[in-house]
């Protein structure tokens, strides 16, 4: 069984199309103890991964002044300065930051046990050191270099980088401590395998990892109401509700891999959530290649769905957000000022429209748009798409909407952060098709939500953007929004991003 591999085995295709029951898409309501419990963490919390590659930025910035200072402490700030001191201690200091990481001195659990590390981290600077003697006396340039100098800052940087390391170890104990930095998870399923699991996840020492509580759907001597001190907060249904309202990071499914028509049948329900998803495989006879694993602690997992666009990827695309955002608001103002003035001349009632629509996890925000119909007919919720000729469309409305001006204002939205300047089109929140709403159209359509909107997408610029008057349009739509969310890079969004005032050009289905 070694040549395995789970990545094939629950795809996120085999899952969409898993032909099991599945009713992830229609929660049902938390009972008062899952909802008391779900507004306990209600707030956002630190994520380790952002807390440990902030610390590398920080530790090589010390290395690098402390460096610099010793330097200029020595030749003095107005004396010759050799170009070789400033760059051979930029490298170090790089070096030594790329060894620590390599040597898991980023890990919470090292971050939290500076004293226990302290050799380890003696060792990793003096490395640094060594490798640097050894590189400029095979390039035979050792001679122009300050034994004095470099036995200081070596001495200097080291008190300074240890004096950190105790720092953010009481920060970090402080942030586990009342929940500012933590993994907040579910675990899916109960009885006796959940109980050997929570037991496995709390021997691990310094784990970053809170367990909020147990849903399963099954209702019996193999599923009690409290395991291992946890109480099982509700079925799989309402876990859709919980995970949304407390911010869960991970879910966590105690069923053995064995059961994979079982397993599927949960992933159907729970795939549509922004969060890490994996298979306890702690008690799995099933014996995985190692790389195949992650872990908390010692304990391994099969990584099945990951939350997609997160840590550092979720800070490149708000750099991205931000810095595209302002050019578009810069570059198009003249044009935004025009359609203000037409729209006001054109007919009574105010410029801009705002519309409640579906934003990332499902929660509820407001979206900019010029107006572009007869303040007394408009329709705040989308109940009835606007078509061919609509005649609550005013004559500029007409004229906005097919060029797309109309959307110009969501640049503010993208810059605010409530949308994303890339992203699935926001939906209106009781949008419909022959009276059904999108997500009773759309098996899974709520996945959509598992990013934050855009003011563009992949949909838009293939052809899928305008009147959705059919299903087959819904789905499509929805098929080349999931598209999109499993395969995000900085570079497809640029590639969006260009192509969409081109695709725009084609204006057949924009009324």
């Amino acid at each position: 069984m070694n040549e395995i591999d789970p990545a094939h085995r629950f795809s996120s295709e085999a899952v969409r199309h898993f032909d099991g029951p599945a009713d992830g898409d229609k929660p049902g309501g938390m009972n008062d103890v899952a909802r008391q419990v779900a507004s306990q963490y209600r707030r956002d919390t630190m994520s380790p991964i952002m807390v440990s590659g902030v610390l590398r930025m920080v530790e090589f910035a010390v290395l690098l002044v402390s460096g610099l200072g010793v330097y200029f402490y020595y030749v003095g700030f107005f004396n010759y300065l050799a170009w070789q001191y400033p760059l051979t201690i930029a490298a170090a200091s790089f070096l030594a930051v790329v060894l620590l990481d390599v040597t898991d001195c980023y890990q919470v659990v090292s971050l939290m046990r500076p004293i226990a590390n302290f050799g380890r981290i003696l060792l990793v600077w003096a490395g640094t050191f060594a490798l640097m003697a050894l590189t400029a006396f095979a390039m035979k340039m050792s001679q122009d270099y300050s034994r004095l100098l470099f036995g200081t800052w070596f001495v200097v940087a080291f008190v300074c980088l240890f004096g950190l390391r105790l720092v953010m170890s009481r920060l970090i104990r402080r942030w586990a401590r009342d929940g500012s930095m933590e993994r907040r998870a579910v675990i899916v399923g109960g009885g006796k395998a959940a109980e050997v699991l929570i037991r496995s996840v709390e021997k691990q020492p310094y784990n970053d990892i809170r367990i909020c509580g147990i849903f399963d759907d099954r209702n019996d001597k193999r599923s009690p109401s409290l395991v291992a001190g946890y109480p099982k907060l509700g079925t799989i249904s309402e876990l859709i509700e919980f995970a949304r309202i407390a911010r869960i990071d991970m879910l966590i499914v105690s069923l053995p891999l064995t059961a994979e028509s079982r397993v599927l049948q949960l992933l159907k329900k729970l795939w549509v959530l922004p969060v890490d998803i994996r298979l306890s495989a702690h008690s799995n006879a099933l014996q995985f290649r190692p790389r195949a694993y992650s872990y908390i602690g010692s304990v391994p997992m099969l990584d099945i769905f990951d939350k997609p666009i997160n840590d550092w990827d979720s800070v490149a695309k708000r750099a991205f957000d931000i810095i595209f955002s302002l050019i578009g608001i810069v570059v198009f103002s003249p044009v935004m000022l025009a359609a203000a003035i037409a729209i006001k001349l054109d007919s009574k009632g105010p410029v801009l429209f705002k519309q409640k629509r579906h934003g990332f996890n499902n929660e509820i925000i407001e979206v900019y748009k010029f107006r572009s119909m007869y303040t007394d007919r408009s329709d705040p919720t989308a109940k009835q798409t606007v078509t061919k000729n609509d005649p609550r469309v005013t004559p500029v409305g007409r004229f906005i909407r097919k060029t797309s001006i109309d959307e110009l204002p969501q640049f503010f939205n993208s810059l605010l952060g409530s949308l994303s300047l890339i992203g699935p089109r926001p939906h209106a929140i009781a949008a419909q098709s022959h009276n059904l709403l999108y997500n009773e159209v759309v098996d899974g359509y709520f996945a959509r939500h598992k990013v934050k909107p855009g003011v563009t997408g992949w949909a838009q610029i293939n052809g899928w953007r305008g009147e959705m008057d059919t299903n087959e349009k819904i789905r499509m739509r929805t098929e080349y929004d999931l598209y999109y969310i499993e395969n995000w890079s900085l570079l497809f969004d640029l590639r969006i991003l260009f192509l969409t005032p081109v695709r725009l050009l084609n204006t057949e289905n924009a009324y």
